[in-house]
């Protein structure tokens, strides 16, 4: 019987037999899988959408770039703040929260009537959705043994990677329409009302069928419990002694800003770089190019978490581990961005583009598995606080870009030199990333 300090469980799943409440746990990774295609889906959207919203609201690239940046903006201040959240009430409310509120302000995106309010509501947006990792993170750590939490992250982030993939093809099917053409043709505004409400039906699922400890969801046994280990769900303090002072730690924040900077290209600015780059492309063959950088992505991110247990047996360390994808991910993404650069062929360029994605994600795994590994309890705020870092340069990046442009006379490839340049930074900061360096008391 619950306690009344416990709302009761919606769903009560029977344990299969052989490992008591493995269902459960993989239930969990459903739940974090679904917010991620919806985060990204979220996301990226508005990338899709981007000339439709200049051409209806008068907006030049430049404050394009603005709204772009409020977002990132706003998810930098607002990790750090959201992680320690987790860890002192529990992802359980923290999420729920955090969604419903970035759902509302996807729906607000379409309803924007001027540049402000389309600024205020992708800084909104931003509020919210910075929320979103650091907690699953916090919910992996709370639910899976310190062997299967690589693992649980890369088929995480394929889903994200995959979700936002294929966001452009479909938002390209949503509002495509008119004589000779196959879509629905919609305004854009009703595709950030549906996308919107995905949010909504997560939120209320999640919170009806979650708790942030094992022991306290009815389908899941003792045995099951102590499989995954003790963990605390909750504590006050921010470590921002111990952070500051560990090599490790800056190293992960700059690892992140880096990867950030060059990937956010990819969901904010890489639409209209095929469109102005490649001019012979049709509407549609610029959306299917589109899911191009994140769909490999994604295969980086399985091949990571495939890959790492694999490479800890050869090492005998997951800090070797780590570092190794880290560094030889991030040095091929760069030398796949300039190799990008050496063709006009649409579909070679972005096959470079999209390997590039793909190596750069070999890290993306290890790099929140590190956090798991170093932080502990603290891994909410540790997250929260790496991912803030790289949201610092995902909010630059879109906003260099078309300064960029109008400074070279639509120079695109000034700018992919730049990530690649960024990428080959991150693989230097990988080099310096120790993730046995545990902080005291995690």
């Amino acid at each position: 019987m619950n306690s009344p300090s416990q709302p009761p469980a919606v769903v009560n799943f029977q344990k299969p037999s052989g490992r008591p409440g493995q269902r459960v746990r993989n239930v969990v990774l459903l739940f974090a899988v679904t917010l991620a295609i919806i985060t990204y889906v979220d996301r990226v959207c508005i990338s899709q959408a981007a000339p439709m919203i200049q051409e209806e609201l008068g907006l030049t690239k430049v404050q394009m770039g603005y709204a772009f940046t409020a977002f990132g903006l706003a998810y930098a201040i607002f990790e750090i703040p959201g992680g320690w959240l987790g860890d002192r009430i529990g992802p359980r409310r923290v999420l729920t929260r955090v969604v419903l509120m970035w759902s509302i302000f996807t729906i607000a995106t379409g309803w924007a009537w001027n540049l402000a309010s389309l600024v205020v509501s992708r800084f909104l947006f931003g509020v919210g959705e910075a929320g979103c990792f650091p907690n699953i993170t916090k919910a992996f750590t709370l639910w899976f043994p310190q062997g299967e939490r690589v693992r649980a992250q890369g088929v995480l982030w394929l889903s994200a990677r995959w979700g936002g993939a294929f966001t452009p093809l479909l938002v390209g099917w949503m509002l495509t329409g008119g004589e000779g053409q196959v879509g629905l043709g919609l305004h854009y505004k009703w595709v950030f009302l549906i996308f919107g409400l995905l949010g909504v039906i997560w939120a209320v699922s999640f919170f009806s069928w979650f708790r942030d400890l094992p022991k306290d969801h009815p389908a899941v046994s003792p045995e099951e419990v102590e499989e995954i280990g003790h963990a605390d769900a909750g504590h006050h303090a921010m470590p921002w002694a111990q952070m500051f002072a560990s090599r490790t730690v800056l190293a992960l924040w700059g690892q992140y800003f880096f990867m950030s900077y060059a990937w956010y290209f990819y969901i904010t600015w890489f639409p209209t770089y095929l469109k102005d780059h490649f001019t012979g492309l049709t509407d549609m063959q610029r959306a299917l190019l589109a899911c191009v950088p994140l769909f490999f992505g994604g295969i980086g991110s399985i091949v990571s978490g495939l890959l790492s247990a694999k490479v800890d047996r050869m090492l005998g360390s997951i800090a070797k581990t780590r570092r190794l994808l880290g560094v030889v991910g991030m040095s091929l993404a760069g030398v796949m961005l300039v190799l990008s650069m050496q063709t006009e062929n649409a579909v070679l360029s972005v096959l470079g583009v999209g390997l590039a994605s793909l190596c750069s994600d070999l890290a993306m795994p290890g790099a929140w598995g590190a956090c798991m590994d170093v932080g502990g309890r603290y891994t909410g705020a540790l997250s929260g606080s790496m991912n803030m870092a790289g949201q610092v340069g995902g909010a630059i990046a879109p906003m260099v870009v078309p300064l960029i442009l109008a400074a070279t006379n639509n120079n695109w490839n000034i700018n992919i030199s730049l990530f690649a340049l960024a990428y080959f930074c991150g693989a230097a900061c990988w080099s310096m990333v120790n993730s046995d360096d545990r902080m005291t008391g995690a």
